[in-house]
């Protein structure tokens, strides 16, 4: 999973995913066909986690967004449900499918204990997808979440079908890093990608845009699309963080994303969400927990794994994805094909 290049200078995870972080999960319905070019993609963080909550924080670069399930996490610092990602007009069906999935796995909730916060992002797939037709099902959410394993497969597929990145293909990209903080820990990241334009895309210093105009001797116009586009971050980790350190892995996420040359627009929906799998909150305990969390000084490396981790699955998430003609004949070329064409970073190529 995620490339066979070096990004940085962290070892990478035995899988080079989010789930070589011990217990997460990802699981990916796929819905195509008949104007569907969309889907879901499911997180799971650990098994029965409302029992077992787990610390998380949250982070909105820009909001122009429409996720479900943030502010408490932002309020509590902790995750109690699986994290669902799908287009934006399917936030609300995700939603209901996930509290019943919760609801299902614990009769308490509403009857002898409060509610359940479930978490749902989204970016909008509208260009390749037709949207208005609400393809999405819950029980394409509960699939989603039962088919969860620890292979992740990326590009065009599950929430990412539909999306484009730097108006290329985009979709799901994975990547893992190991950090020794007197043992290894990894953090895994998950995006899914459908934000920034073409001319701002660059590689290792290289605007592939000028690049490719330049060795075709011709000047391609840039689109006037403006900035519309989204980027869901997952991050995870099993080193100890409290959730305002979580909230400040989440913040470098931005750092990774301009690697590839993005900016965050007006009209941009960036949104990051980190969580540790170290720490147990009980929903029923005593007075006191403890949380064991990182010194301050020394989460540096933690830093720098997450922007690495994040801008190698920006880059995989598009190289995993082949071009696409959507619903109404729109197409999304592929960089793997840009790539070829120009002979250019071949070695970046799954």
């Amino acid at each position: 999973m995620g490339l066979n290049i070096n990004i940085g200078r962290f070892k990478k995870g035995k899988k080079n995913s989010i789930t070589d972080v011990v217990g997460v999960e990802v699981g990916h319905v796929t819905l195509t066909g008949e104007g569907q070019n969309t889907g879901v993609t499911a997180i799971i963080p650990k098994k029965n986690i409302f029992k077992e909550k787990l610390v998380a924080g949250v982070h909105v670069i820009n909001g122009f967004a429409k996720p479900a399930g943030l502010v408490q996490i932002e309020e509590l610092g902790t995750l109690e449900a699986p994290i669902i990602l799908t287009n934006t007009l399917s936030v609300g069906t995700a939603l209901t499918a996930s509290v019943k999935y919760m609801l299902s796995n614990n009769p308490e909730i509403g009857r002898t204990t409060g509610t359940v916060n479930c978490p749902v992002l989204e970016c909008n797939d509208m260009r390749l997808n037709d949207i208005r037709a609400l393809h999405v099902k819950e029980e394409d959410v509960l699939k989603a979440i039962d088919s969860a394993g620890s292979v992740v497969e990326e590009g065009a597929v599950g929430a990412g079908r539909g999306m484009r990145c730097h108006e290329l293909k985009g979709g799901i990209g994975t990547a893992s890093r190991i950090v020794n903080l007197g043992e290894d820990y990894t953090v895994g990241v998950l995006v899914l990608t459908n934000h920034a334009k073409y001319d701002e895309l660059t590689i290792e210093g290289v605007n592939i845009k000028d690049y490719r105009d330049n060795l075709n001797n011709e000047r391609t116009n840039c689109s006037n699309e403006k900035e519309q586009g989204s980027i869901i971050v997952i991050i995870a980790t099993d080193i100890p963080l409290s959730s305002r350190q979580l909230k400040r892995v989440a913040k470098r996420a931005m750092s990774g994303i301009s690697r590839t040359g993005a900016n965050s627009g007006n009209g941009s929906g960036e949104v990051a969400v980190a969580f540790s799998t170290h720490n147990k909150i009980l929903h029923e305990g005593g007075n006191f927990t403890e949380v064991k969390c990182l010194l301050d000084d020394k989460i540096d490396p933690v830093f720098n794994a997450t922007i690495d981790a994040v801008h190698e699955a920006i880059l995989s998430s598009m190289l995993h994805a082949e071009s696409m003609v959507g619903y109404s004949g729109f197409k999304a070329e592929s960089l793997k094909d840009i790539l070829k064409e120009i002979s250019l970073f071949e070695n970046y190529l799954p």
